[in-house]
């Protein structure tokens, strides 16, 4: 099993912290994993594609964090991502797994959230699971 992992920069000291997570937890299950950043979150879709085309990915993770600042543009952001990730899961076939915090949290609501990577990996692997066993 292969698992895609997009990765935001945005927020680097929050989503680094997340991937670390992630990859840990593919290591311990056995899991085989590709990492691709992207700027922001905004822009995990876009990566996500790239990765689900690929024939050797069974699924991919989303890590992000998605902060309020002082007007509500993290709910654009995080509308928008979450929206085009659930369709490129269901246009390719593949699990897509939310691993992006937000929106509306604070930076210290966003470390309190950081083993969502790890949740978002689980999350994937039984997907992946449950589908092979279809």
């Amino acid at each position: 099993m292969k698992i895609g992992m997009v990765v935001a920069e945005f927020n680097y000291d929050i989503t680094m912290m997340m991937l670390e997570r992630a990859k840990e937890h593919a290591d311990f299950l056995g899991v085989e994993y590709k990492v691709f950043m992207v700027p922001g979150t905004f822009d995990i879709p876009l990566g996500i594609k790239k990765l689900l085309k690929l024939k050797d990915i069974d699924g991919v993770i989303a890590i992000g964090a998605v902060i309020k600042g002082e007007t509500d543009h993290h709910r654009i952001i995080m509308d928008n991502a979450a929206r085009k990730i659930t369709d490129l899961s269901l246009e390719y076939e593949k699990p897509v797994a939310l691993g992006i915090s937000g929106p509306g949290e604070s930076r210290l609501q966003a470390e309190a959230r950081i083993e969502m990577a790890k949740e978002a990996l689980e999350s994937c692997v039984k997907m992946i699971k449950s589908l092979n066993d279809l």
